[in-house]
């Protein structure tokens, strides 16, 4: 049965509700595993280990973020195309998609397995620290060509719209990896690689199940030939897709430059700091739901030249993205230090409570700033759909430059808790420029058809 989605017509704030959920509940079952990755580490191993995951956890993220800035820059493409009604672009844009990332899976693994020991230099990882952090970084990243397959074959579905796959896709990634967790920590033995290994492998499965569904997807399937060298195309999709992707490395580095000064502080507030960050992937999870529903929807609809549709569309998007932030924001205020304390074990039960301020405190901070985080994402997906992502780029840039300044301030004065203003200011930034930006954007669009119109319509008199 085939799954796609034209969202060129019917009710905007439906069509982004039916592709946002199963996103919403994929992503509920990806940062589960997360979450349960992280309290079986945390309870299975020791804080030790939970610490030694927090110093690495920007760096692992950077190579993520890599993946997924190529992927999603490409399937702007892919979306702009099936709006248009180009079946043969689909399929090209596919399969020059499919030959990048491959590119990118290779060089990428052998970079991050050579420059390791450099990362774990500028993180300043403790000593005591650095061979669990080395180990799980090691194992994570040699798996980066299954972060790249599941992102290029999840994002392409999401491009025409079927959202329901990735769902299914990580539903069954979770399960597997929570059981590989269990199985690898508490009856082998085998500790934190255990941990790194099953989520590489469930990477795997979830990269397999997309796969499969677009072969079954007539847009999609493309034959090898269609793979062959081709310039100007794939020039086109990189000139998306680079800028998206330095966004997340240069956020990235920003969240590495945060973790190389929290690394300086006591070892309960590195616990209590990565148990909250952990908890940040549910934090933002309708957040990028909607922004990938935003993407395809704005995507489609600027390919088919539907520019007031696209106004409609984005209004829709931040009522959903405000009245969902408050929401998540209540919860965490009311149940936030129980959530934190699954993942905080240790004998001194000085460490547990100091552990455990820290990370409900940083919890109601970014609680607080919700609704910013949201914005963010709607407005960034936004211009992702109509093709711009060099101001997302320049977001991240700004994002940087708060976390790093913030960061060094925090260094030098050795006020700890000043660390949590450098995400939340970030996002503060980010979002004012990207709000500026889309509706800078959509003016000068809507001015543009609105003159073209004007001479069609001239012509037609004469």
């Amino acid at each position: 049965m085939n799954k796609t989605l034209n969202m060129t017509k019917g009710s905007p704030l439906k069509l982004l509700l039916v592709f946002a959920l199963p996103l919403m509940l994929g992503n509920v079952f990806q940062q589960m595993y997360t979450v349960v990755d992280t309290a079986i580490v945390g309870r299975g191993v020791g804080l030790t280990a939970l610490a030694a995951l927090g110093t690495v956890d920007w760096l692992n993220w950077m190579f993520v973020g890599i993946a997924q800035g190529f992927t999603q820059g490409f399937s702007v493409k892919i979306a702009q195309k099936f709006g248009e009604g180009d079946a043969s672009g689909v399929r090209r844009y596919a399969a020059h998609s499919a030959r990048l990332s491959i590119i990118i899976a290779l060089g990428g693994v052998i970079f991050a397995e050579a420059a390791l020991p450099a990362f774990l230099w500028l993180l300043r990882v403790p000593s005591e620290l650095y061979p669990m952090a080395e180990l799980y970084s090691r194992i994570i990243m040699g798996g980066f060509p299954a972060v790249v397959f599941f992102n290029y074959c999840s994002a392409m579905l999401r491009a025409v719209g079927d959202s329901k796959t990735p769902l299914l896709a990580m539903v069954a990634a979770s399960f597997t990896n929570i059981v590989l967790d269990l199985i690898a920590v508490f009856v082998l033995g085998w500790g934190i690689a255990g941990a790194a290994a099953a989520t590489v492998f469930s990477q795997v499965l979830a990269g397999t199940v997309c796969a499969v569904r677009m072969t079954k997807t007539k847009e999609l399937r493309f034959s090898r030939k269609l793979m062959g060298k081709d310039r100007a195309l794939s020039a086109d999709l990189m000139r998306i897709g680079t800028p998206m992707a330095l966004k997340n490395l240069i956020i990235s580095v920003g969240g590495i430059a945060v973790t190389s000064v929290v690394n300086g502080f006591s070892m309960s507030f590195i616990a209590g700091f990565t148990a909250t960050n952990k908890l940040f992937g549910i934090l933002e999870i309708a957040a990028i739901s909607y922004g990938y529903a935003v993407t395809t929807y704005i995507g489609q609809n600027f390919g088919a030249g539907l520019f007031e549709r696209i106004k409609r569309g984005m209004r829709a998007a931040v009522i959903l993205s405000l009245l969902t932030s408050l929401v998540i924001a209540l919860i965490m205020f009311l149940f936030g230090r129980q959530i934190t304390m699954l993942f905080i074990a240790e004998e001194d039960p000085l460490l547990v409570a100091a552990a455990g301020d820290t990370a409900y405190l940083y919890l109601r901070v970014m609680s607080v700033c919700l609704p910013v985080l949201y914005m963010l994402h709607a407005f960034m997906a936004a211009l992702q759909g109509l093709g711009n992502t060099v101001g997302p780029m320049i977001s991240g840039i700004i994002e940087f430059v708060l976390r790093v300044v913030i960061s060094v301030v925090v260094g030098f004065t050795s006020f700890s808790f000043g660390i949590f203003l450098a995400e939340v200011s970030a996002w503060f930034g980010a979002a004012g420029y990207m709000g500026i930006v889309y509706y800078r954007d959509m003016y000068r669009l809507c001015k543009k058809a609105e003159l073209s119109a004007n001479v069609s319509q001239e012509i037609k008199e004469l």
